[in-house]
This record gives structure tokens, C-alpha cells and sequence, in this order.
């Protein structure tokens, strides 16, 4: 790594010097502020040591401007004032961590090691975030649709703002993939992007897992955990499904949102946090406002600027462009060679009501590349349920026999889900029964 060393002190500065170059690290002296910013206006470093007292100048007011300077370099202040108003103040502005005056060459190599280590991971979470995106299929952030080129137009106007997001519509529509495009978009993108599933844990988990936990606060807590939000920490936090959140919990997130604090679980030392929550749902949040599921309070925090994505059945115009879009993806990804749709795979497309939307069409798509036994994807290759499309008019409450409902429900079902085990548990049936059913109804 490469250090810059900024410390009115002569012997400070060389003793740091030989520590670091013994370890294999070149660094750089300057013994004020102001040549300090010089020469990290000229070079990357990876770390800087920095006194907290640099004669006349603030080191916390260099801080800041060596972060504006060089945002993603570790800041590690040392001096002869510790206590623990100054150590919580550099950490807030920004700085890795803290060493005081008198150290020894432990403590710097200590520290360096921390530097590194977190130098890693950061690179690692990144290297799986690019592979996350290269296993992705691409979200389309254009539209022939006047529907949802309004939506997207809403979304990304917003996206450089502090405030929150809500993104509505049904399951599949692309909600995720796009949160992740708005950050990418903001001021927070060279930060985290942390997702939490609402509905994937129990209430004690997911608390613990959005806010972290001390160690033996219960049982299975054998180690301090830092939670989600810690994590998202000058980024965008993302909440799925935000409409399943308990009503326990809801308070927490309201006081995260409102105060910017929270606390882990176990502890009652407030904790601050400075993310941006980008929150998506299928659910119909007023709906569940009323039903007394959902807070209101919390309802109109999150709803500051909301976002519905429309159906894929409401998009007609884009269809065969995202199908398209989803061939080049898939082809590159397998290293096939698939050049086209057939004439009646199209028509197939247009014609089917896709309940599943972007997803169940990102499936047939995948599954029809890796089928494909010629350059061009024939009406062989895609599911049998893509020959019967979905019929709108069979709903709860409509003219028709309960054998149409159940098989139109069952159909809808599979169609967005991956596993019989999981369509089996949203219907609350075993999978024995689900098979028997999709036996009987012709739905294999």
C-alpha cells in the first residue's frame, strides 16, 4: 500500500516512516495540511496517517477534505489529545480509526492490517457484484410504453435525491433490478448497495440481521454482529418485500428513517447511520394500512416518492425487445450460438399473459437458449403452458366453474415461482398434492 504520513512532528513522521517501509509500504511525508492535500491531489494513496493537531490547522478539518479528495482511502488519526469526544468525532467525519499518542510499531501494524483487511473485502464484494451483474439478465431502462417510460422517468429524476423510494407493482416486474440502477445512479453509488429480505427470516432474525446484534443477546449470538444497516452506511439500503416487515419492527425502521438511529439488539447505545432506503413491495401498503398490518406513520415516510412498474401484459410495446434483449444475454452467457426467435415463438410471446412478468419471461428465455438444439429458438423449446395464454377474465368472483378458477390459480402460480416446493407452500399443499393436482387439471 501506499501511505502518506501528515505530522508537524519530525520524529513522528520518521518513526512512522520506518515502520511502514519495513513492512513493505512506501510512504510519503508531509508535515502540513496544506502539503498533505497537495500531494494527494497529485497521487492515490491507500491510507493516510494523520495528526489529529497539524500546528495551526484542524486535522479533522483536513479530514474532510482529504475524504473529498480521495474518497475511498483509509484515514487513520493519531495524537497526543486522545479522548473519547475527538475518537467518535474523526470516526462520524469519515476516518478508519484512531491510534494515540505515544504508539508503538504494534499498534501501526495493527492498524495495516485492518487496512488491508478491509481492502480485501472490499474488493471481493465488488468482484461479486460485477459477477451478480454479469449473471443478470440487463433491465431495459427505456420503454416504447408511455406507462412505464413515465415510471422510469419519475424514478431516476429522484434518484440523486436523499429520499426515500417506494417501488410498487407485482412480483417479477424488475423492483430489485431496478433499485439497483437508481444507486448506481445517486450520490451514494461508490458505497455500498445492501439488500434485506423482508420475508426470508423469522421477526428475531431479520431484526438481527437489519440491525445487528450483540454478542449473547440470545441464543446462537456467540459473536457481535454489525447488521445491515451498519453495512449500507453511506450507501443505499434496499427493503424487499417491505410489505411483509413485521409489525414489530416497524417502529425501528420508522426511527432509522425519521432520527437516523438505531440500535442493535442487545444494546442500548443509540447508533447513527446515514443511508439511503429504497424500499419495493407487491403488496397494496394503503390496503394494509387499513387492515392494520402496515403503519401509517411508516407508510407515508416510505412513500415519499413512489413508483409503480406495470405488468408485463401492460407493456405490449416492449415485449419482444426484452425477449430479444434476454436472448443476446442468455446466448452470451452459455456460449451458444442462438441468432433468432421462430416466426411462431413470437407469436407465442405476444399472445401469452406472462403472470410471471420479467422473471417468468427471463426463465422461458433461458430455458428455450439452453434447449436449443439449432441456431433459432423454435416452439419446441418453450414451455407447455406458453400455449395456453392467460385468460384476465378468470378472477375471484367471476361467472366461472370452480375447476377454471383452481386450474387459472395453479397455472398463475407455477408460472412465477422456480421449485414445486415452493408453489406447494404458497398454495399450503404438499407437493405430492400439487403434483397430482397439475396431473389432473393437464398442467405438467
Amino acid at each position: 500500500m501506499r501511505v502518506l504520513i501528515a505530522d508537524d512532528e519530525p520524529s513522528i513522521r520518521k518513526t512512522t516512516r520506518i515502520v511502514l517501509e519495513t513492512a513493505g509500504h512506501p510512504a510519503v511525508e508531509a508535515a502540513t495540511g496544506s502539503r498533505a492535500l497537495k500531494v494527494l491531489g497529485d497521487e492515490v494513496f491507500d491510507a493516510v496517517f494523520l495528526d489529529l493537531k497539524l500546528g495551526a490547522e484542524d486535522g479533522l478539518d483536513v479530514l474532510a477534505r482529504i475524504l473529498h479528495l480521495q474518497p475511498s482511502v483509509a484515514v487513520v488519526m493519531f495524537t497526543a489529545y486522545a479522548n473519547i469526544a475527538t475518537t467518535v468525532e474523526a470516526m462520524r467525519r469519515g476516518a478508519f480509526d484512531f491510534i494515540p499518542k505515544p504508539f508503538t510499531p504494534d499498534q501501526i501494524r495493527a492498524v495495516l492490517a485492518k487496512i488491508e483487511k478491509a481492502a480485501t473485502l472490499q474488493n471481493r464484494v465488488r468482484a461479486l457484484e460485477s459477477d451478480l451483474v454479469a449473471e443478470a439478465p440487463p433491465i431495459a431502462l427505456e420503454s416504447a410504453e408511455p406507462v412505464m417510460a413515465r415510471a422510469l422517468a419519475m424514478a431516476f429524476k429522484a434518484a440523486e435525491s436523499p429520499a426515500s423510494l417506494l417501488l410498487l407493482g407485482p412480483s417479477g416486474t424488475g423492483k430489485s433490478l431496478l433499485a439497483r440502477a437508481l444507486h448506481r445512479r445517486s450520490a451514494q453509488r461508490d458505497a455500498a448497495f445492501v439488500t434485506v429480505n423482508c420475508p426470508s427470516l423469522s421477526r428475531e432474525l431479520l431484526e438481527s440481521e437489519l440491525f445487528g446484534h450483540m454478542k449473547g443477546s440470545f441464543t446462537g449470538a456467540v459473536a457481535d454482529t454489525v447488521g445491515k444497516v451498519a453495512a449500507a452506511a453511506g450507501g443505499t439500503l434496499f427493503l424487499d418485500e417491505i410489505g411483509e416487515l413485521p409489525l414489530a419492527i416497524q417502529p425501528k425502521l420508522l426511527r432509522l428513517l425519521q432520527e437516523r438511529e438505531y440500535e442493535r439488539v442487545g444494546e442500548t447505545t443509540p447508533r447513527r447511520a446515514q443511508v439511503r432506503v429504497i424500499a419495493a413491495t407487491n403488496r397494496d401498503l394503503a390496503a394494509e394500512v387499513k387492515a392494520g398490518r402496515f403503519r401509517e406513520d411508516l407508510f407515508y415516510r416510505l412513500n415519499v416518492i413512489a413508483v409503480t412498474l406495470p405488468a408485463l401484459r401492460e407493456r405490449p410495446g416492449d415485449l419482444l425487445a426484452l425477449a430479444e434483449s434476454y436472448r443476446l444475454h442468455f446466448a452470451a452467457r452459455l456460449g451458444k450460438k442462438i441468432i433468432a426467435y421462430a416466426p411462431a415463438v413470437k407469436a407465442a410471446f405476444v399472445a401469452y399473459g406472462w403472470p410471471g412478468n420479467l422473471r417468468e419471461l427471463s426463465n422461458v428465455v433461458e430455458r428455450a437458449v439452453i434447449l436449443a438444439a439449432h441456431e433459432t429458438i423454435e416452439l419446441a423449446d418453450l414451455p407447455d403452458t406458453l400455449g395456453a395464454p392467460i385468460d384476465a377474465a378468470i378472477n375471484v368472483g367471476a361467472r366461472v366453474t370452480v375447476d377454471a378458477l383452481e386450474t387459472e390459480h395453479l397455472r398463475r402460480i407455477l408460472a412465477t415461482t422456480t421449485t414445486l416446493d415452493e408453489a406447494a407452500r404458497i398454495l399450503g399443499i404438499d407437493p405430492a398434492t400439487l403434483y397430482r393436482k397439475r396431473q389432473k387439471l393437464g398442467l405438467l
